[in-house]
């Protein structure tokens, strides 16, 4: 695959991870945040399944067998993605949704830093400007009045840091095993039984809050988790990290372009300006590098 296709299918995951949002803040019912989280990681590891299991076989017999590093390295990702989805999902239940989306964007900034910090990772000029660019276009996206603080925006600000570290840890994860649908179901089964497990001790949920966070649950569970998530770890094994980052954080866009088109809900001048910038920023760190043979720079 080349990277353009491969940002493509990362294009592909923001958009439905923007129709989401939505969903995420509404779809719960009475179920808690916990038991929310591990119930649509569960059913999105059961949509990839049968996939992965064709793929592990073909890896195993054809390129190489699976080592218990690879294990290791599965679970911390699922780990790590269900810390941030948990935090993020608390977030979001306590805060607006400009506020969650704005304060969500800060880890576009935080993958090339990580990578730099602690892997000795060298990026191109271009993502560092294009980087900030996207956390203010969505500042821009989210009204450019000023943030509203409240409590659920220390929840959405926490999971940040995991979500950078888990957009890292894909990348790794897929170039070293070369089974990205692996990947996807391992991750998923890990937060989705842990979700489940300390949901269930910490939330104590009733078959009742399942059923009335079900089509919630399904929504997000199919087309969020199992086909978003999945094409995210496809797409990261053939563009960097930083890229990834920058390119999924239009999510922001394609949320507001669908209130647009379902809710029609209009955007004022200056979030459409937010919009452009963050496009132009993904334009940038996609094109820019293609012109000439610019040395990278730390």
């Amino acid at each position: 695959m080349s990277r353009v296709q491969a940002n493509l299918l990362l294009t592909l995951a923001a958009i439905i991870w923007g129709s989401a949002f939505v969903v995420q803040q509404i779809g719960t019912g009475n179920l808690g945040t916990i038991s929310f989280t591990g119930a649509r990681f569960l059913l999105g590891a059961l949509v990839v399944l049968p996939f992965a299991l064709r793929q592990f076989r073909r890896v195993a017999r054809e390129e190489r067998p699976f080592q218990r590093r690879d294990w290791v390295g599965l679970t911390v990702t699922g780990l790590v993605l269900c810390t941030a989805a948990v935090l993020q999902q608390h977030g979001i239940l306590r805060t607006s949704v400009a506020n969650a989306g704005f304060l969500t964007a800060v880890y576009v900034p935080l993958v090339p830093i990580i990578g730099r910090l602690f892997l000795q990772r060298r990026v191109h000029w271009s993502v560092w400007p294009a980087s900030c660019g996207c956390l203010a276009g969505t500042y821009i996206m989210s009204g450019a009045q000023g943030l509203n603080f409240r409590l659920g925006d220390l929840w959405v600000i926490s999971s940040t840091l995991f979500w950078a570290v888990h957009v890292i840890l894909v990348g790794i994860m897929a170039s070293r095993t070369r089974a990205p649908l692996v990947v996807a179901v391992s991750q998923f089964l890990v937060c989705g039984l842990t979700g489940l497990v300390v949901g269930g001790l910490v939330e104590q949920p009733a078959m009742a809050d399942f059923l009335g966070a079900f089509y919630g649950i399904c929504y997000v569970g199919v087309f969020s988790v199992g086909m978003a998530f999945t094409l995210q770890v496809v797409g990261q094994r053939f563009t960097p990290a930083a890229d990834a980052a920058i390119i999924l954080s239009s999510e922001t866009v394609f949320a507001a372009l669908a209130g647009f088109i379902f809710l029609d809900e209009r955007l004022a001048a200056v979030r459409i300006a937010g919009a452009g910038l963050i496009l132009c920023c993904i334009l940038a760190v996609e094109l820019l590098p293609t012109l000439g043979k610019s040395r990278p720079l730390s």
